[in-house]
């Protein structure tokens, strides 16, 4: 599969395909984000728990990445590769599956949905994508040793403003009974989930197909059933 997709852009350049990637994933990221909030906000009549978005995020990739990840697992034990887990619907081994599975899979999404219940569309869409270059750049300087350069680092600084000023106002408000600043907290620790997946796969130098499929098979072991 993989091979069919570098075949098939073998006659973009990488800067086309990476322009092409951007605009995408900034798609991707808008849709989720209005759809989650539509769904979860009680103010308009939102008729979905978070939990209830949880499950329909988890079973809807799963119908796609659970039979690829048993593909994938069972091409790789006739090649002699014994790393497959969770019944072989992962990939990748248990330990590995477990710990990205943990940040990327389940605490991102059961956090960041509990957040849509409180904090408006505009405060995820600066919370969410917009604070994981800073934590995942901590985090890379913490585990990875990364070193931060002195304009990265100031790149960092703006970020921190850009949520100060998003979140500081309804961290204000919460003395007088507003409760956006508890959606606010709870997007920084989706983001903050969701860096510590993209650091680990770093750090286990992750295929990026089984890296999702793996945190998609954690989740749906772990949450479905008990949902």
């Amino acid at each position: 599969m993989s091979s069919c997709w570098r075949t098939a852009l073998t006659g973009f350049s990488p800067r086309t395909i990476g322009i092409a990637a951007a605009v995408v994933t900034v798609l991707i990221w808008t849709g989720f984000i209005i759809i989650a909030r539509a769904s979860a906000d009680p103010t308009r009549g939102g008729t979905l728990s978070s939990f209830d978005i949880v499950f329909c995020r988890i079973v809807g990739a799963s119908l796609v990445l659970l039979p690829w990840g048993s593909v994938l697992a069972y091409r790789d034990r006739a090649r002699g590769i014994n790393q497959s887990s969770l019944l072989g619907l992962s990939p990748l081994s248990l330990r590995v599956t477990a710990t990205v599975g943990l940040f990327g899979g389940l605490l991102y999404a059961l956090i960041a949905y509990n957040g849509f219940v409180f904090a408006p569309a505009a405060h995820a869409s600066v919370l969410l994508p917009g604070s994981l270059p800073l934590w995942t750049a901590l985090l890379a300087a913490l585990i990875l040793h990364d070193h931060i350069t002195a304009t990265r680092a100031l790149g960092l600084g703006l970020i921190v403003l850009g949520d100060v000023l998003v979140g500081g106002a309804s961290l204000l408000r919460a003395l007088d009974g507003g409760e956006v600043w508890k959606g606010d907290l709870l997007f920084m620790l989706g983001a903050t989930c969701w860096a510590t997946y993209s650091v680990l796969a770093r750090h286990y130098r992750l295929d990026a197909v089984r890296a999702t499929i793996a945190i998609t098979a954690f989740a749906f072991v772990t949450f479905v059933s008990v949902y």
